[in-house]
């Protein structure tokens, strides 16, 4: 069987997430890892038996990769992706997809004037409770959903922004608490509700920090065309990480869901309850427990999509609306503007 060879540049805190995914997908051989931290991409090279880079584009050149994972700075996925699809080499990315919408723009289309496959993390869509409340809503059993509103609490102290030098910085994070803590639950909002966005009304501040001048408030508006109302509250300045919640009230009943566990109590006092599945667990090693496993679920999707030459679930057109979300919350924010979307 012949095994599509892969790479992954970046070897921080997310990389054992795909590295340990590739390497239990039997038709894959993960043949390059690459780091500017010659330390870090020796260590996972020596790992995961494989060859450590220390320069992008050499790994491009040299490796004869058919896919890359890029897990790397937000900053650089656009052109990151961009250089690859160069190379014709499928591209899977880290969310976000950029920082701006029109490098996003950018990627999807060098992508496909390459005839390369684009897909975006968003792996929370994988988890078990997501996919049953999603199934239920798309099933009619709920009727329409007349509002969801999310919330996002958790604990970004300024310590956490001074251990990186990219974090924390509108040019190469592209935000604070928005960007980062909060886009997959506005990625699974808008998901469960499955609208056009009319406009966002938003609001954003730096309360508690002092070490950074991105945001760590976000509260606002997310208006659906069909006349569903979206509300969110993010904050990062919690003394813990709260659990994450989105709530849909629709005609027959409420739906609320909690990192990954779904409870819906509909008008008749029935219940539904469907959380994750322990049969499913896997070990990543050392890293943040709010992943989930569903990294190996979107991997292992994605590379179907391959083989079947289909685009995948969450290619980026899909992912280029949540990016549209997150930067208009952005605009509305500093502009005070209500931001309508084309």
């Amino acid at each position: 069987m012949h095994k599509l060879r892969v790479g992954i540049v970046g070897c921080g805190n997310i990389f054992p997430m795909h590295a340990i995914s590739i390497k239990k997908n039997e038709s894959l051989e993960l043949v390059a890892v690459c780091d500017i931290k010659k330390d870090r991409a020796d260590k996972e090279a020596k790992r995961f038996e494989t060859n450590a880079y220390y320069n992008y584009e050499t790994m491009l050149k040299d490796a004869n990769l058919d896919v890359v994972h890029i897990c790397t700075p937000h900053y650089l996925h656009a052109p990151m992706t961009i250089k690859a699809a160069e190379y014709n080499v499928h591209v899977l990315t880290e969310k976000p997809m950029s920082i701006h919408v029109e490098d996003a723009k950018n990627m999807i289309e060098v992508c496909e004037n390459h005839k390369v496959t684009l897909g975006v993390i968003f792996q929370n869509r994988y988890n078990k409770g997501a996919v049953f409340l999603k199934n239920t809503l798309e099933s009619g059993k709920l009727g329409e959903i007349k509002s969801i509103k999310c919330q996002v609490t958790w604990d970004r102290s300024d310590s956490y922004y001074m251990k990186s030098d990219w974090k924390g910085t509108w040019d190469k994070e592209g935000g604070g608490a928005v960007i980062d803590q909060a886009i997959h639950t506005l990625d699974l909002m808008r998901w469960f509700v499955d609208d056009d966005i009319e406009y966002i009304d938003a609001f954003i501040a730096n309360r508690v920090h002092e070490k950074i001048d991105v945001e760590d408030t976000a509260e606002g508006l997310i208006q659906f065309k069909h006349g569903v109302r979206g509300n969110f509250h993010v904050i990062n300045y919690n003394t813990m990480d709260s659990p994450v919640t989105i709530e849909v009230h629709c005609e027959q009943g409420i739906a609320k869901y909690t990192d990954g566990l779904t409870e819906i109590n509909y008008v008749d006092s029935s219940k539904e309850i469907v959380g994750a599945d322990p049969r499913e667990s896997l070990d990543y090693g050392d890293v943040k427990s709010y992943w989930g496993v569903s990294h190996i679920k979107q991997i292992n999707d994605f590379y179907e999509s391959l083989n079947k030459k289909e685009k995948p679930i969450i290619d980026g057109h899909e992912a280029l609306i949540t990016q549209k979300i997150v930067n208009a919350i952005y605009e509305s924010g500093k502009t005070n503007k209500k931001i309508y979307f084309k």
